[in-house]
């Protein structure tokens, strides 16, 4: 911490028994803070002072858009394009995947270990997601993806041999689980209460659209001479747009404060969040507040074990991971990777099957765009919960169309389950794990939880993704979607009925108060709020069961 910093005062105790406000002035005290908004001003004034004697009004104040109303759109906008290089690998490895064993000389076993060995590297980047994001922040940390995922892009490219496409596949999901397991959290560490759930769903949105970018690329690329060379090393382009796009946008002013510094924390929440509300100005102090207490309470001990030891945190990981299982056992790798094969399967063409990919990738992207504002109008909870049985639907119609003796009504039953699936995953289950899966962590542990998260993905896509081939083999392909999958996604909707909570419309510090509540607290509210649904769709007043905030 530099000097100047230290002469800033930190607001961090609270006045005592102060649990409302005393009156509609300015001399109010907040029960958050416990302090006045006059006396906020004047931290702020200080601030204001301090950043200008280090010069440090000139960090980030090159963007056009001065207004933190729209910037933080344009954040979260640029961020989210690692979403793309998510969704863009699994839909052009689906094309790519028909056409390189010819190519490369090598077998059905080996295929499986194409589609499944980018998970793998995965794997491995979720290690390095908790040291990075500690030593080098949340903004070097993305870009040191971009860097693995241009790096891993190249080597599929030019691959000689099937060693080396599997070195490049695996380079690569490295460094896609790197940035799919920092960029939900930097974004919400950015955003306001009000929008993170939609700003953060943004995200889902961009990996369903790299999706259909992969799609769209496949069948671009081909009837092209070494079409799946094109095909792979055409990611290149967004990885590239998206490291140039890093190197401009600021690090997350909780890290900076969580690092010792408030004064750049300071200059970046003006330019990201702003302080045109007292809402804004007193929420700066409350994340310095509780990222203070949280780095004291984590000196000298092992603070993993608080996953065990302390409620609060124990619940949120369990929400969190079980979210993440059942968004990963839910048949979204299986459909993604083996898209252009599944097709094949039904009687279509390669290149028909490439084409036809199109049609879920389009569904998918598209099924993704309500939820951003969705999200945070409905809530978590009850967005998951109405769109659910969608899911479960469509892997039925999936499972049931390879049991079709006519080969027209195979494909036709395939494609219609596929655009069912997709059109209930894209709102529900695709953006609610990640915007779960960075809201629900106390500061002190965010790194650690992001941890979790990535891992609990990456292992997931693994195994649906290297394993699916042999799971078809055991159980069928109408087994494995309708029983399998199927049955997990039931699993965790009753799950979800009794054990979720609702976290929109609160503070990264207010979540505190939410997973404290033991969890037969929890169940048992949510019994009550079943209840008032049913009687309320009985009653056809479906508006007390959708209800849109503001």
């Amino acid at each position: 911490m530099t000097k100047n910093d230290e002469e800033v005062s930190v607001i961090r105790e609270p006045s005592v028994e102060v649990n409302q406000a005393q009156d509609e002035t300015k001399g109010v005290r907040y029960a958050v803070t416990g302090h006045t908004e006059q006396e906020i001003d004047a931290e702020l004034e200080k601030l204001e002072e301090a950043s200008v004697s280090q010069g440090k009004r000139r960090v980030f104040s090159s963007t056009i858009f001065g207004n933190p109303k729209y910037f933080i759109w344009v954040l979260a906008s640029f961020a989210s394009m690692g979403g793309i290089l998510y969704g863009i690998d699994q839909s052009l490895i689906s094309g790519a995947g028909l056409y390189v064993p010819e190519d490369l000389n090598y077998g059905p076993n080996k295929e499986s270990m194409i589609a499944g060995f980018m998970p793998l590297g995965g794997i491995f980047g979720a290690i390095m997601v908790y040291p990075c994001n500690e030593i080098i922040g949340r903004k070097w940390t993305i870009i040191g993806a971009c860097l693995l995922y241009t790096v891993g892009g190249i080597l599929e490219a030019d691959a000689q041999s099937w060693g080396m496409l599997l070195a490049g596949r695996m380079i690569l999901g490295a460094g896609v689980a790197l940035e799919a397991a920092t960029v939900p959290g930097y974004i919400a560490e950015c955003s306001t209460k009000r929008w993170r759930g939609g700003l953060v769903s943004l995200y889902q949105v961009m990996i369903m659209l790299g999706l259909l970018f992969g799609y769209i690329d496949a069948a671009i690329f081909v009837d092209v001479s070494g079409n799946w060379r094109w095909m792979l090393g055409s990611s290149l382009l967004f990885s590239t747009i998206f490291l140039i796009a890093m190197l401009f946008l600021p690090e997350s002013p909780r890290y900076l404060m969580k690092v010792g510094k408030k004064i750049d924390s300071y200059v970046i929440w003006k330019r990201v969040r702003g302080f045109s509300t007292f809402e804004e100005k007193e929420e700066f102090f409350e994340m310095e507040q509780h990222v203070l207490e949280e780095i004291e309470a984590g000196k000298g001990r092992f603070i993993w074990m608080d996953f065990i030891n302390k409620p609060r945190c124990r619940h949120a990981a369990q929400y969190a991971i079980i979210l993440m299982i059942v968004q990963q056992f839910s048949g979204v790798n299986s459909v993604n990777y083996y898209m252009g094969t599944l097709m094949h399967e039904t009687g279509i063409s390669k290149q028909n099957a490439v084409y036809t990919s199109m049609i879920g990738g389009g569904t998918g992207f598209l099924s993704t765009i309500p939820a951003i504002y969705l999200m945070d109008r409905l809530g978590r909870r009850t967005l998951l919960l109405t769109l659910i049985p969608g899911v479960f639907i469509g892997l039925l119609i999936i499972g049931f169309a390879f049991l079709a003796s006519n080969l027209h009504t195979r494909e036709g039953i395939y494609i219609w389950g596929v655009v069912v699936y997709y059109l209930f995953w894209g709102s529900c289950l695709g953006p609610t794990p990640w915007v779960v899966g960075s809201e629900v962590w106390p500061t002190y542990l965010r790194s650690q939880g992001l941890f979790l998260t990535d891992i609990t993905n990456w292992t997931g896509d693994f195994i649906t993704t290297y394993c699916f081939k042999r799971m078809t083999d055991a159980m069928t392909t109408t087994g494995t979607f309708c029983g399998f999958y199927a049955g997990i996604v039931l699993i965790g909707t009753i799950y979800m009925m009794f054990l979720m909570p609702e976290t929109k419309d609160k503070t990264l510090e207010e979540l505190d108060e939410v997973f404290e509540k033991p969890l037969k607290d929890l169940m048992a509210e949510n019994i009550q709020r079943m209840k008032e649904t049913w009687e309320d769709l009985k009653s056809f007043r479906f508006r007390r069961i959708w209800v849109l905030s503001n």
